[in-house]
Formats: structure tokens, sequence, C-alpha cells
């Protein structure tokens, strides 16, 4: 699925109509009682986080979100029926946390209980008015620190409807936006057709946390991954890793306004090519992080290359058709190598030996390290991220059916880069700090992203072999 945001999701002008829950869905999670089950790590940090930087005097908004088309002009009350049974259908998106102190409980309502409330807004004859409006209305409704924290809009036309989702980020990640255009086409047709829906049922995210927790619980400041993640901090100068290049930002200034950059890196055949070359150390993940570790060592000039890589925690079928949050870090260090394959051989070193470390959450890893990482930014460190969305269902019609998965860019001091392999090829996103030498050196990395992955391409067509990275 394309990453955007939503400036540059093909927004176009329609009526509006809006569907949150109802106010008897809210009355009925205002008197719930606790439910045992736990946030998860990555919950938790992320509510404090956004908590933490509000009491700083900045609203941050953070949502993520999807967009797609339906064919024609919608039939509402199908589709009311279809976003209903689809949040129905994940238990996260019914359960949500209050304070007791500085303790995080959660509530989770009964299926009985969630109903949605429809309202027609207007008519918007200009795309951007309605821009404007939808990232405003989303910012409020998808917050962090609120509950609901979730709602879902149609853009109704003669032609097509456009249906937008937008969550805060404690119920979903990139796979589980990857699956919505597909699950709520197919329970929408179904219900305009009368037919049956298939394949309904989903793993619970909330019993996840609960299992997670439990074993990350299980450890303590002797366990080995936490000796590895406190050695690995240590060499990173006590900090989680940054992006190893300038990015024009003054030490202790006011957190800044973000950027991004979306665009095609490279067309089908290439990414083929360039996965082929890497499939003996690992695929493309591979690749993409070696390549990034020599450009960023050629920018920056440092002779170790140290990130996280984000890894799904989907380790059971149970949870493969879960909506959730299910991404755990592994730390690499990856020394500047002389060619690309020997980039290649280190990062799939790196990955071997560390990727296990992704198994315990690292919020609960710097509890244990004791270490006084009060959040400032929302996010806690920069990545790289690569995958391969292609097996997700129905993602050859994406580009037809106008899909995005949508991130929300505000405030941030560091550098989040993802990487998409979709069927029409390799698909780049990057948010960044918005400083003139930020821009120009993410530049440069997105410039020698694709320079390097078409010349790994170009050679593992014609066979020649690899030279040394210069």
């Amino acid at each position: 699925m394309r990453i955007s945001d939503i400036q540059r999701c093909e927004v176009r002008p329609g009526r509006l109509v809006e569907w949150t829950f109802s106010p008897a869905t809210v009355a009925a999670a205002a008197a719930l009682p606790p439910d045992p089950r736990p946030p998860a790590y990555i919950q938790e940090s992320h509510i404090r986080t956004a908590r933490s930087v509000r009491e700083d005097g900045l609203f941050v908004p953070t949502w993520l979100g999807t967009a797609f088309d339906l064919p024609g002009p919608a039939d509402l009350g199908a589709l009311e029926r279809a976003l209903r049974g689809w949040t129905l259908r994940h238990e996260t998106l019914r359960s949500g946390f209050r304070w007791a102190g500085d303790d995080m409980h959660r509530f989770t309502l009964g299926e009985d209980d969630v109903s949605l409330h429809r309202e027609v807004i207007g008519d918007f004859a200009d795309a951007k008015a309605l821009v404007r409006y939808l990232q405003d209305r989303f910012d409020v409704a998808a917050d962090a620190l609120g509950w609901p924290n979730l709602i879902y809009a149609a853009v109704v036309r003669e032609d097509s409807t456009s249906v937008y989702m937008a969550f805060d980020h404690t119920n979903v990640d990139a796979y589980s936006l990857q699956r919505i255009p597909d699950e709520v086409h197919e329970l929408y047709t179904a219900d305009v057709t009368g037919r049956p829906a298939g394949g309904m049922s989903a793993g619970s995210y909330v019993d996840f946390c609960e299992l997670e927790r439990m074993n990350a619980d299980g450890i303590d400041d002797t366990h080995a991954i936490v000796a590895r993640w406190r050695e690995f901090i240590g060499r990173c100068d006590g900090r989680l890793p940054e992006f190893p290049v300038d990015l024009g930002l003054r030490p202790g200034g006011a957190l800044p306004t973000q950027k991004l950059v979306c665009e095609p890196l490279v067309g089908a055949d290439a990414a083929a090519a360039f996965e082929a070359r890497c499939r003996p150390y690992g695929g493309s993940q591979v690749g993409v992080l070696a390549a990034t570790s020599l450009i960023v060592h050629e920018l920056g000039g440092q002779p170790v290359y140290r990130t996280v890589v984000p890894f799904h925690t989907r380790v059971r079928s149970t949870w493969s058709d879960s909506v959730g949050w299910y991404v755990g870090g592994a730390p690499i260090e990856v020394p500047a190598a002389r060619d690309f394959e020997g980039a290649l051989a280190a990062v799939r070193a790196q990955l071997r030996a560390n990727r296990s470390l992704a198994r315990i959450p690292l919020a609960r890893v710097l509890r244990l390290l004791g270490a006084d990482f009060r959040p400032t930014s929302p996010d806690m460190y920069s990545i790289v991220s690569y995958v391969d969305a292609r097996p997700a269902p129905g993602s050859a019609r994406w580009a037809e059916g106008k899909a995005y998965g949508l991130i929300r860019v505000s405030y941030g001091d560091q550098v989040c880069a993802w990487v998409n392999r979709l069927h029409e090829g390799l698909w780049f996103a990057c948010r960044y700090p918005d400083t003139g030498v930020a821009r120009e050196n993410v530049r440069r990395y997105s410039e020698g992203l694709r320079d390097l992955i078409v010349s790994v391409s170009a050679r593992e067509h014609s066979g020649v072999a690899e030279p040394a990275f210069s």
C-alpha cells in the first residue's frame, strides 16, 4: 500500500458523511468496570509519550489511517453495516484506557454495546477545503489521549465513493491498514448483493497484549536481552539511535515541524531484480538496510550504522488477520563496508544475531535499564522499514481502487523511512524534520537508495559482479 498523508491521497470533492461511536456506546463505555487485561507496553509507551508532549504544551497528532474507493454512489446503510461489522471483528477497536493516578486501566465494550452514529456533514466542492476539514477532524477524533479514538468517513459521488478511516496508533499498525480495504469491501459487497461474507474471524489484539506483557514481565535486568540492549545503547552514547546524518537541528531546541516525501522508488522489474540479488542474504529487507548503511556512511561519515529495525510480532497464525499494533524492534550495528555484498553480509549477520531481541518490548527493556528516557518526541528513534505488501488480500487492486495507508505528519525530530514492495515496484515514504539541511540530506538519501537499487538490479540482469561502493 502506498504510504501518504491526507494531502496526497487523491482526495476529490463530494458529499461528506461521518461515522463515530454513538452516544449510547460512549455512555456504555463510561459505565464499564476495568478489564483486567493490561495495555501492551508499546500502547502504554505511546500514550505516556503523548501525555508528556501535551504537558509540554504541544499537541502532536499521530493518527494512522487508510483511504480507498468503492464503485459508484455507496449505499450508506450497507456501508454503515460493513463498518460496524468490521469494527466488531477486532476487539481492540472497542477497547480503551483510563487513568487511575499514574496507572492505566483498560475497559472493553461488548459487541452488543457498539453502534455507530452517522452524520451528513455536507457537500464540498473544493478538494483543498475537504482535505483541511478531514485532517482537522481526524486530529480530534483519533487523539491518543481521548476515547473513542477512531472515526470513519465517506465522500460520496456519482462515479465512486472514497472511504477514509483514521485511528490512534494504539489500535493499528501497517499490516492492519493493509487488510482494511479488502475486508470492508468484502463486507460491503456481501451486504448489497445479499450473500454471506466469508472468513470474518480474527484473533484479539487485547488477548495478545495480555500474553506479551506476561512474558515481558517475566524477565528482569539480568536477562540476556536486557544486557544486549544495555551494551547497544551504551555504544549510542546512552541514547537510542538517530538517523546518522546532519538534520540541521539545534540541541535542546523546540520540537520541529515535519515534512513528508512519498514517491515511487523503482518499477516492478528493478524491484524483482533487487530482490533476486539480495535473496541469498535474506531478501530485500536486508538489501534496503545494507544500502542505507552505505549511503549514510557516505553522507555522515559514521564508521558504524546503528539503528533499530522494526519487526512484526504476529508469531502465531491466530494474529495474522488481527488488527492491532504488533511491532517490536531489534538493534543492529553495521560497520562501514567496502561494497554492497559486504554490507549485505554484515546486515544478515546482525539480523540473525539480534532479531530475537524484538520479542521483548523495548519499553520494558528501558524500564529495566532504569534509564531516564522521558519522551519529548513522538518518535523514540529513527527507523528504516521494509515491508513486502503484495501478499495482503486485494493488493493487486490497490492502485485501481486508490488505496493508501495514511500517516499524520506533524512534529518530530527523527527520520522515519518506509520502503514498501507493491505490485508496481518499490514505494518510498519518509517523514523528517522540516529544515533545509534535513530536506537536502533526505533527498540525497532517497536518490542514493534509488541509484544503488537501479545499479544492483542492472548488474543482476547482466550477471556482472558487484563493484566496490564509492
